[in-house]
């Protein structure tokens, strides 16, 4: 599993890039100073958190646990709904998709306290 987390991460870290790249080029002159500023919000931690997926693998060859992999999930379901909310959010203007902002935050507060957790019990 921990080969899966780190592919799982570098392909999170990619595509972070690429909506990076795309928000700076494509959408800066076409959102709101407010919307870029969340669209940047949400890929900053989508980038933050593919390197937390990349840890995750890291840390799931000395320390294969079930704490560990709740730490790639939680990780990964943060990515997908914190940063993805934000994304949607931000093109469509539906300030609506911000109300499920934070179960993402929960579910990367989840992951990077199992990862704790896993590694305090692990010792």
């Amino acid at each position: 599993m921990a080969q899966v987390w780190v592919g799982v991460g570098a392909l999170a870290a990619a595509l972070g890039v690429i909506l990076g790249a795309f928000g700076a080029h494509a959408l800066k002159g076409r959102l709101s100073p407010e919307m870029l500023a969340i669209y940047e919000t949400g890929n900053r931690y989508h980038m933050y958190h593919a390197l937390g997926l990349i840890l995750v693998g890291l840390v799931a060859q000395n320390a294969a646990s079930s704490a560990v992999s709740i730490a790639g999930w939680g990780l990964l379901l943060g990515i997908l709904i914190f940063s993805g909310s934000l994304y949607a959010m931000s093109v469509t203007e539906i300030r609506m998709l911000g109300a499920i902002t934070p179960i993402g935050g929960v579910a990367f507060i989840v992951g990077w306290s199992a990862l704790a957790y896993g590694m305090f019990r692990s010792g």
